[in-house]
């Protein structure tokens, strides 16, 4: 069996920011590891996560992830956890410094995109975007609704 069919068996995608895409260019991506409780990958599993309104920053040379709401785990008694706890990302040390020089520098931002079990770890997909203008949001609906328009005809035309 190919290795890339493998691959796509084996992730199970749990939430995604489609908000990032409208609100944001999105840059450089990386796969992060996350570091989790026990009930919060129970919860994950459930897919009971919402990524609106999350990022990411660099501090002290670690990156956490703040915003991330995954809902308390419905059979767990006492020892559940807080939402919307700051978590932790786990990268390598040469990513976070080119995430810090970037976020510095060139007044990007870190946005989570999507929460996802690859191989049966929890992994979080971060990007390096820069805030999109009211004006390019506008010009990228317009965008989108004329290939959109495009496509109503061409399929019209081909069943005509």
């Amino acid at each position: 069996m190919p290795k890339a069919d493998s691959q796509t068996e084996r992730i199970k995608l749990i939430a995604q920011n489609k908000k990032a895409y409208h609100d944001f260019e999105i840059g450089d991506k990386f796969e992060a590891g996350i570091v989790l409780l026990g009930t919060e990958v129970k919860s994950l599993r459930e897919g009971r996560a919402n990524l609106k309104d999350s990022y990411a920053r660099v501090k002290r040379n670690e990156v956490f992830l703040f915003g991330l709401h995954i809902s308390p785990y419905s059979h767990a008694s006492y020892e559940n956890h807080e939402p919307e706890r700051v978590r932790k990302l786990l990268l390598h040390r040469a990513e976070i410094k080119k995430l810090v020089g970037k976020t510095q520098e060139r007044g990007y931002s870190l946005v989570p995109l999507k929460v996802y079990f690859k191989e049966g770890k929890a992994k979080v997909e971060i990007a390096l975007a820069r805030g999109k203008k009211e004006y390019d949001k506008r010009e990228s609906l317009k965008r989108k609704e004329g290939v959109r328009e495009m496509d109503r005809l061409k399929k019209s035309r081909n069943y005509s």
